[in-house]
C-alpha cells in the first residue's frame, strides 16, 4: 500500500501551502469560513499523507477514521453554543496538547538511552509543553464552564512554588536523559517529570481569575502549536513542524492582541489575580444610585427619529441568542433611513473576532462591522449608541487612573447624544466594579432578556409613524 516517497512530499507540501493561505484567510470575517475549511483540509492530508506512509492504517480504516470523526466533529459543532467557543477552543487545546506529549511519551518509552541530543531535548520538550497545555487547558475549560471557581485560587508563596516545581520537573527531565539503557530509574524518573509537568498545568491557571481566561486559552493554544512542533521535531515530520509553528505564532498574536485590548500585560494576567474579588470595592454598593429606565416603546422612538445610531454587541447579546433580533432592528431602522454601524471591542464576547462571527451568523454585512481604531471618534457626533450585553469595554471608569481598569481602551459610548444598555440587571462586568455609565444623564437602561426584549423593540420599531 506505499506510496512513492515523491507523492508523500507533495502531499506534505499541498499541506503546507494550504495551512498558509487558510491562516491568511482567517484575517477577515468575509474569508475565514473558507481559511478555516482550507485549515482542515491541510490537516486531514497531512493526517492522510502519514499514515499511509507509515503504512500504519489500510483504505478502509482510514476512511471509517474520517468519517467517525467527521461525524463527532459535525455533531459538536452544532451542538455547542456560540457563548461556549473559549470553552470549546480550551478542549481543543488541551486534546491538542495531549496528543503530542503522547507522540513524545511513545518515543522515549520505545528509545529510553536517546540521551541529551537534540532528540532528547525534543521529545522533554514536547513532553512538558503538551501536558501543561493538557491539564491548564482543561482547568481553564472548568473555570469558564463554572465547574470551579472562577476566582483566582492562590496561596502564600504560590510564585515562588511554581518555580521550584518547575526547576524539579526541569532536574527531572535532565537526569532522565542522562541515564541510559532500560533500567528502571530511567522510567521512574521519565514518569515522575511527567506527573510534574501535569501538576505544573494546574498550578500555573488556577491563580488565574476567570475574566483572563480567553487569555489564558489563546496562550495554551500557542503552547498546543509549539508542542505538536516538538513533535513533529521527534518524529521527523516536515508538516507538523510547520503547522505547530503556525498554530504557535498565531496563538501567540492573538495572546498579545487581547493583553492589548485590555491593556493589560502578559505577567499582569499571568500573576495578577484579576477577575476576582477587588481590593478596595464596596460591592455592596453597585448598582445602588438611581437609574433612567426605558421601555421597548421609548427606546424605539430615540432609534427611529434620528440619523445615526452605532450598536455596540458583547458577551449578553451572544449569552442571550438575540443577534437576529438584533439584524431586524437594525434593517427596520436602515429602511426608515437612520445610518446604522456596529462598533466591535477587541476582547467583545470574550474572544477577538467573537461578536464579528455572532453578528455574521445573524447575515449582518460585514462592512458595517467597525473596530474600535475605526469607530471611536465618531461617538461624539452620533445621535444614539445602542448596547447590547456590553459592561467593561464600555465603562468610563477607564480614564480613571486610580480605577482598576484604568488605560483599558475602551469604546467611547458615553460622548454619543443617547446612549442606551440593554442588560439584565445593573450588576458588575469581568472586571467586578460598577460602571458609572449606567447613571450619566444621558443613558436609558432597558432591563430584561436581550432577545425578550429585543422582540418587543422589532415590534416598537415597525409601529412607528
Amino acid at each position: 500500500m506505499n506510496l512513492d516517497h515523491p507523492l508523500i512530499e507533495v502531499a506534505y507540501l499541498l499541506s503546507a501551502t494550504l495551512f498558509v493561505v487558510g491562516l491568511k484567510r482567517l484575517q477577515s470575517p468575509a474569508t475565514a469560513r473558507a481559511g478555516n475549511a482550507l485549515a482542515s483540509l491541510a490537516m486531514l492530508i497531512a493526517i492522510i499523507a502519514t499514515v499511509v506512509d507509515a503504512e500504519i492504517l489500510t483504505w478502509n480504516g482510514i476512511l471509517v477514521g474520517v468519517v467517525l470523526g467527521s461525524l463527532i466533529g459535525a455533531v459538536a459543532a452544532r451542538r455547542v453554543e456560540m457563548t461556549d467557543m473559549p470553552q470549546l477552543v480550551g478542549i481543543f487545546n488541551g486534546f491538542g496538547g495531549g496528543a503530542s506529549a503522547l507522540v513524545a511519551i511513545a518515543e522515549f518509552t520505545g528509545n529510553p538511552a536517546v540521551g541529551l541530543g537534540s532528540t532528547g531535548i525534543t521529545i522533554m520538550l514536547g513532553s512538558l509543553i503538551g501536558a501543561v497545555t493538557f491539564t491548564g487547558s482543561f482547568i481553564a475549560f472548568a473555570k469558564l464552564q463554572g465547574l470551579m471557581t472562577g476566582n483566582p485560587i492562590t496561596f502564600p508563596g504560590q510564585n515562588a512554588f511554581n518555580a521550584v516545581v518547575f526547576l524539579a520537573v526541569l532536574t527531572l527531565a535532565a537526569t532522565a536523559m542522562g541515564v541510559g539503557g532500560l533500567a528502571a530509574p530511567t522510567m521512574t524518573l521519565f514518569w515522575a517529570f511527567l506527573a510534574g509537568a501535569l501538576v505544573l498545568g494546574v498550578l500555573v491557571v488556577i491563580p488565574i481569575g476567570g475574566a483572563d481566561m480567553p487569555v489564558v486559552i489563546s496562550l495554551l493554544n500557542s503552547y498546543s502549536g509549539l508542542a505538536a512542533s516538538a513533535a513533529g521535531f521527534v518524529i521527523g515530520n516536515m508538516v507538523l513542524i510547520i503547522s505547530g509553528a503556525l498554530v504557535g505564532a498565531a496563538g501567540l498574536i492573538l495572546t498579545m492582541l487581547m493583553c492589548k485590548g485590555m491593556n493589560r500585560s502578559l505577567a499582569n494576567v499571568a500573576f495578577g489575580g484579576f477577575g476576582g474579588e477587588v481590593a478596595g470595592v464596596d460591592r455592596s454598593q453597585i448598582g445602588k444610585r438611581p437609574v433612567r429606565r426605558a421601555d421597548a416603546e421609548a427606546v424605539a422612538a430615540e432609534l427611529g427619529y434620528v440619523n445615526s445610531v452605532i450598536v455596540v454587541p458583547g458577551y449578553g447579546l451572544a449569552v442571550a441568542q438575540a443577534q437576529h433580533e438584533l439584524r431586524k432592528v437594525g434593517d427596520l431602522l436602515e429602511e426608515r433611513g437612520v445610518d446604522v454601524r456596529y462598533a466591535i471591542h477587541p476582547v467583545a464576547g470574550r474572544m477577538p473576532g467573537h461578536m464579528n462571527v455572532l453578528l455574521a451568523e445573524a447575515d449582518v454585512s460585514y462592512d458595517k462591522l467597525f473596530d474600535l481604531d475605526e469607530i471611536n471618534d465618531d461617538f461624539p457626533n452620533t445621535d444614539a449608541v445602542l448596547i447590547v450585553g456590553a459592561n467593561d469595554v464600555v465603562n468610563p471608569a477607564a480614564r480613571d487612573p486610580s480605577s482598576i481598569i484604568a488605560g483599558m481602551p475602551i469604546l467611547d459610548v458615553d460622548r454619543a447624544r443617547r446612549v442606551i444598555v440593554m442588560k439584565r440587571s445593573l450588576s458588575p462586568g469581568f472586571a467586578g466594579i460598577d460602571n458609572d455609565l449606567f447613571y450619566l444623564e444621558n443613558t436609558l437602561m432597558f432591563f430584561g432578556d436581550a432577545k425578550d426584549s429585543m422582540s418587543d423593540l422589532v415590534r416598537e420599531v415597525r409601529e412607528l409613524a
